[in-house]
């Protein structure tokens, strides 16, 4: 899929130095918001309010009207500080979602990984999704 393929699916498509799009503000109703995937610096910059560019800034947004913000954090191994700042959006009800394959599903692909960690996100916003196979006992 080529890049303008991709965007013709998009409702909307602001560049991340447009701090006067519609998503930056609260009035711009959204069910949420989902970062994938989220530097460490983005995750610095959304747990100190720090709304430098659209991304940053429509996260503050998402938190300040208490709709759901999912981040799925790309750095590894972590720090101390990367640690204490998920950690603080955790307390503010941020769900972090770390993409980490799942086994017990038996994956084959690499594919295979990436829709088991697609059905966890799209689960965060009540989505019915069969992208992967959930977990049905032993």
């Amino acid at each position: 899929m080529t890049l303008h393929e991709f965007e013709d699916l998009f409702d909307y498509h602001y560049s991340n130095k447009d701090l006067g799009a519609a998503v930056a503000s609260g009035s711009f109703l959204t069910d949420g918001m989902v970062i994938v995937p989220a530097s460490m610096k983005t995750i610095a910059g959304i747990s100190i309010g720090l709304g430098e560019n659209l991304i940053a800034r429509a996260a503050d947004v998402t938190l300040k009207e208490q709709r759901k913000l999912v981040l799925v954090p790309r750095e590894t191994p972590l720090n101390a500080i990367h640690l204490e700042n998920l950690t603080k959006l955790a307390r503010l009800g941020v769900q972090i979602i770390p993409p980490i394959p799942a086994f017990y599903n038996h994956p084959e692909t690499i594919q295979d990984l990436v829709d088991h960690h697609t059905m966890k996100l799209l689960d965060q916003f009540g989505i019915e999704n069969d992208t992967s196979r959930r977990w049905q006992g032993e």
